[in-house]
């Protein structure tokens, strides 16, 4: 779908805005300073539900017509949400049908959010009425650009199991399997008798004694409920095509069990993420050598892998926390420009800080926003300020600008989805994904995370001179004649331990491992353990006359090599396969693929980039220190420093530095947090 942006040739800094919370008689200065700051859109409305339907079939506009006029008068465009993220009461009263479930049939009751499920008629009916009204009414409004649908859908809680729910699983695997036999088939019912013999006897999972459900069922049901939550979001998507054609269609979020690229395709003109970087310091703050916020740069090159032009409708501009949970300290002086720089150096093209200010009730109320409840200028409210002067001056050499990276991290839903249940795939996956993430930071090499997908061409893989497909249990057959094409034609591919065993149910193939991989690869798997404290892992020794050991992690396979164009470039030094091989590179056609019979450490990771020899853009202008990520959007380079200490930058050449518009040589002092925009 062509993307229409219907906003400014400038990139957009604006806010999330929520008029129904505040007084009416702070809305026109608040307007004002926002004018002021450089901010130029708001988002509205996606929880104002029973402002608009008070009652069963009343509808009100009046409160937001008064705000959209004033923002009108001030210059803002709005951005209207749907508001079907928050069901008003009377509705979830009289129609507890509505409502969602948890695996064990416990409902979710009103007084939070989200608490509803995407399968009720009557949900559905309620919702297609209180859109059709709003888009309705605004689809003419002067401020009126665009649309978010929702508001973060799957997340809060990514599983339903409502009775409505259970009804529409069974209906949606009838349509996919056509017969019970093909549906036993799939999900190898025949094991522990499972064998169902009437539709009615199909449900999604339910408890079992070692909460242990079908994992091919499961695998089906997250299928399911990204099929589901597309539909649900389509209701909306056609509604606002019809009544309001001139403005665009977004939603937001990255949440879980939800194809968002088919999503995007199919009803958006664009994706939108909400971008909280200090979550990653929630994830692990024992791991003193994470990333912390700069991890935060992954999910922004997910959401770019969706949608090449995107929107950061929620940006973290303050302390973090609900009143129970997720406590965030404050950023620190600089910490909110940088990271609103971090959301555009990887593609946003229009970013809205949330919030404009911090909630005095609900949930919500150490969820700060830019203003604190006193409404009194901060330092927060200074730096938004700097950041919108900055914008509106240089902001539209950016607009546009496509991400430029030669290195992709290979991603698949099918394997996502089953890897969140398989205990052997999911530490292998995230252990490889960061330290792969790390370790392409440190050596300044922008990376894309690329999706294989049904539509997914050798056009689109050829563009990367190197692909990470780490842990691929899952690899169906289009996808191997895919990714064997790519490697003939010249391309690096690195896999690594557990790939290519599984077949699209989920189901282990008869055939040697890595599966589907071992022609390309030209090895098979001998032997292999999962590795524990009591049972550790392996060293390796590299094979070309480096002498340090290497440690690998979680799991050591030992390979066997198949064919007289593999290289062993590193054999295991430790364990009862101590000389068994462990990581080898095959030459195929024009290119070569590297396996690994392991998780991925950073010393294997700078190892095989060593030997690969993939240059930084940095090289040749300019030496940076680890803690500086640099990323390119066209020919503008971010410079940017995650680190609380200043750094030193040595530019080997003179460059012109953007926001500053000063010339840049030599050694360069970057301070904290600070940001350098190169233009090349």
């Amino acid at each position: 779908m062509p993307v229409k942006w219907l906003s400014s040739d400038s990139l957009q800094l604006g806010v999330c805005y929520y008029p129904e919370h505040w007084d009416e008689s702070l809305w026109e200065d608040d307007f004002r300073r926002m004018k002021e700051l450089g901010l130029s859109i708001i988002r509205v409305a996606e929880f104002a539900w029973t402002i608009f339907e008070p009652e069963d079939g009343i509808f009100a506009f009046e409160l937001f017509d008064r705000a959209l006029d004033a923002a009108h008068r001030h210059g803002l465009q709005v951005i209207m949400g749907t508001p079907t993220a928050t069901p008003p009461a009377w509705l979830t009263h009289r129609y507890p049908e509505v409502l969602n479930a948890r695996q064990d049939g416990i409902v979710y009751r009103h007084g939070q959010r989200r608490h509803y499920n995407y399968s009720s008629p009557i949900y559905r009916f309620y919702c297609e009425r209180i859109v059709r009204k709003m888009a309705r009414h605004y689809s003419g409004h002067p401020a009126v650009v665009g649309w978010q649908i929702d508001n973060e859908l799957n997340c809060e809680t990514n599983e339903y199991h409502s009775e409505a729910d259970h009804i529409a699983f069974r209906q949606w695997a009838r349509n996919k399997y056509g017969t019970l036999d093909k549906l036993n088939e799939a999900w190898g019912t025949v094991f522990w008798s499972q064998t169902y013999t009437d539709w009615e006897q199909v449900f999604l999972t339910r408890p079992t004694p070692s909460n242990s459900p079908n994992p091919h069922q499961l695998l089906d049901e997250k299928r399911f409920v990204s099929d589901n939550t597309i539909a649900f979001a389509r209701l909306q998507a056609d509604i606002l095509r019809e009544c309001a054609p001139n403005q665009w269609v977004t939603t937001n979020g990255l949440f879980g069990h939800l194809d968002n690229h088919a999503m995007n395709d199919e009803l958006l003109d664009f994706f939108s993420y909400d971008s909280y970087p200090q979550f990653s310091s929630l994830e692990n703050p024992e791991n003193n050598t994470s990333l912390r916020d700069r991890r935060w740069s992954l999910a922004l090159s997910e959401t770019r892998s969706i949608s090449s032009t995107f929107c950061v409708m929620e940006q973290q501009s303050g302390p973090g926390g609900w009143v129970n949970r997720m406590e965030m300290p404050a950023p620190r002086p600089g910490q909110a420009r940088l990271w609103t720089y971090q959301s555009i150096a990887h593609g946003a093209d229009m970013v809205l800080f949330f919030r404009w200010r911090t909630a005095t009730m609900g949930t919500e109320i150490y969820w700060h926003g830019i203003n604190d409840y006193h409404n009194r200028p901060n330092r927060r409210v200074r730096e938004v300020g700097q950041i919108g002067e900055e914008l509106n001056r240089i902001g539209a050499l950016i607009t546009g600008r496509k991400f430029i990276a030669r290195i992709a991290w290979l991603e698949d839903y099918d394997n996502s989805w089953d890897a969140e249940f398989d205990v052997w795939v999911k530490p292998l996956r995230r252990q490889s994904r960061e330290t792969w993430h790390k370790a392409l930071q440190e050596r300044h090499l922008p990376v894309d995370i690329a999706y294989m997908r049904e539509n997914t061409t050798l056009e689109q893989l050829r563009q990367y001179s190197v692909i990470v497909y780490a842990h691929a249990a899952i690899l169906t057959e289009e996808r191997a004649a895919l990714l064997d094409a790519y490697v003939r034609g010249g391309g690096t591919l690195i896999m690594g331990a557990r790939t290519g065993y599984k077949d699209r149910r989920g189901q282990c193939r008869m055939i040697p491992f890595p599966g589907l991989a071992a022609d390309w690869c030209g090895v098979t798997v001998e032997d292999f353990t999962l590795c524990n404290p009591n049972y550790p892992a392996a060293s390796v020794q590299w094979n070309d006359g480096e002498t340090d050991e290497t440690p690998t992690a979680l799991f050591n396979e030992v390979l066997s090599v198949e064919s007289a164009s593999v290289d062993v470039m590193a054999t295991y030094t430790s364990a009862y396969y101590s000389g068994g091989v462990a990581l080898t590179r095959n030459r195929h056609g024009e290119g070569s693929a590297w396996y690994l019979g392991s998780a991925f450490t950073e010393a294997i990771v700078h190892g095989i980039l060593d030997r690969i020899v993939v240059n930084s853009p940095a090289d040749g202008w300019v030496e940076l220190p680890k803690q500086v990520e640099l990323a390119i959007r066209g020919n503008i380079v971010f410079l940017l420093n995650y680190s609380h200490e200043p750094v030193w930058l040595n530019f080997l050449e003179p460059v012109s530095e953007l926001l500053s518009g000063e010339e840049r040589n030599g050694r360069v002092e970057l301070a904290p947090y600070e940001v350098l925009l190169i233009k090349r």
